[in-house]
């Protein structure tokens, strides 16, 4: 986990070649900075294809499309041929090795990503790929693969048969938006969706590095919610993240989807509202609010819910086009922080067209509990998004803040400044990246590269590449 340096605090003017016990004394953490250090392709000719505004390569709320393990990188994408292709490097290296997986994308929706995760017990490389509330296909390596890359070999024949269940447990046949997650304990926890958009439950299962068990459901999409518009009375939770904190913590922000239109001003918008948060502090089983009271247990019969008390962190009614699964992210001392984005009211009360309102005026904000008062902020980036998709929150070593936007663009805002300086670092120049991309979050904790993968901008079905950007913070 990232770990600040000891910090020397000068409470006057700037004091200079000043010695601390024989040592000098540190100077002030650094502020954002972004240094491009090399870009490589993965593929030259990838699956390409819009769907719900988006690409089934870059969905910015995969976990994970791209990931680092003991000093190797892994990427999964469809090839040309809607192939599922995952690929290694060393880090600092330039040459991917590809294997392909036996099994081709069914359809044309840009929700049927692929997701990987490493079980740290057993040394495996997971992957969920391919549904979107309907049946899953799974894969898992051969075990100890991840915990030799130097020794064994990348093939096919490492890998295991494709399946329609996590090794005979069968979870559900509406399954959506796998994310793996590692316990501190190195287990492996896979967090989904049951059922559909506007009437979901989230779900855990759980790998102890021998099989898998399932956890159960821990949110409702039952209850009534009422806006100055009209009722619901069902929804989906949508995650904007669940990861875990260097304190053992599990986190997750999330947005409330209404099945019922008839909540907003206009049926051209999006039925999302609010931005919620829960902690868990026994590895999802049970489920609080930000005061630490207990709102739901996985499994049980009570079920984190819309009527349930102290889950908003900040409100705002379905007439925004608040997006779902935009980001999440936690510092060096465990506090959450999240991305989330909408068209502000500055801009009229009621989208009508979420696609044309978001990329005309829709920005992006920094949402954070502050470390002294326990108030939740709220900070705009002021970078226009320019398009109606999501962005990405990361950190440095220094606790130092960055999102990632649509096209590539990178915005940063310091600890110092309690993240109130945000300003943009990297515009994006020579991507020609489509919209979302993919941030490796697990590279940035180990080497302090921010690495994303993105694919490069096309016309209709036309493949096109596929490649990931490297970019050094301050060390």
């Amino acid at each position: 986990m990232r770990r600040p340096p000891t910090r020397v605090v000068l409470a006057t003017a700037l004091l200079s070649a000043v010695s601390l016990s024989g040592t000098a004394a540190q100077a002030a953490d650094p502020t954002p900075a972004v240094s491009r250090i090399a870009d490589t392709r993965l593929d030259s000719r990838a699956l390409y294809f819009v769907s719900y505004n988006g690409l089934v390569n870059n969905g910015s709320f995969q976990k994970n499309g791209l990931l680092t393990y003991k000093g190797h990188q892994y990427a999964a994408w469809y090839t040309a041929d809607r192939s599922a292709v995952i690929a290694r490097r060393a880090l600092g290296s330039s040459d991917w090795r590809t294997v392909k997986l036996p099994h081709k994308l069914r359809y044309n929706d840009s929700h049927n990503v692929i997701s990987m995760g490493v079980s740290k017990l057993d040394g495996r490389l997971h992957i969920n790929m391919d549904s979107h509330s309907d049946g899953f296909f799974y894969v898992r390596s051969a075990a100890g693969l991840l915990d030799d890359p130097g020794g064994r070999a990348w093939t096919a024949s490492e890998f295991g048969a494709v399946q329609t269940t996590l090794d005979g447990l069968t979870l559900t046949w509406q399954f959506t938006y796998p994310q793996f997650i590692s316990t501190p304990e190195g287990r492996l926890q896979l967090s989904y969706r049951v059922a559909g958009s506007g009437n979901g439950r989230n779900a855990l299962a759980e790998y102890d590095g021998r099989r898998w068990t399932a956890l159960g459901e821990w949110t409702s999409s039952t209850g009534t919610y009422t806006s100055e518009h009209g009722s619901s009375s069902s929804r989906n939770m949508y995650l904007h993240g669940i990861d875990y904190s260097a304190d053992g913590r599990l986190h997750a922000f999330f947005t409330w989807r209404e099945q019922n239109a008839a909540v907003m001003c206009s049926s051209g918008g999006l039925t999302n509202h609010d931005t919620g948060y829960v902690y868990s502090t026994d590895r999802g089983r049970t489920w609080r609010n930000a005061a630490g009271t207990v709102v739901g247990t996985t499994g049980g019969s009570d079920r984190v819910s819309v009527n349930d008390t102290g889950l908003v962190v900040d409100p705002l009614n379905p007439d925004h086009s608040l997006m779902n699964q935009e980001s999440q992210a936690t510092d060096s001392a465990g506090r959450p922080h999240a991305v989330i984005s909408y068209v502000p009211g500055r801009f009229g009360q009621c989208t009508t067209d979420y696609v044309r309102d978001r990329t005309a005026n829709g920005r992006a904000f920094h949402v954070r509990k502050d470390a002294t008062t326990g108030v939740w902020r709220k900070t705009e980036i002021p970078v226009p998004l320019n398009s109606s998709q999501r962005t990405h929150l990361a950190f440095d070593r220094y606790d130092n803040a960055y999102a990632v936007m649509p096209y590539g663009r990178i915005a940063g805002a310091s600890k110092a400044s309690g993240y109130t300086d945000w300003k943009l670092l990297f515009d994006g120049s020579g991507l020609n990246a489509f919209g979302e991309v993919v941030v490796d979050d697990t590279r940035l904790a180990q080497d302090g590269v921010l690495s994303f993968m993105y694919q490069q901008k096309s016309s209709g079905t036309t493949p096109s590449p596929i490649r990931v950007v490297d970019f050094a913070l301050p060390k």
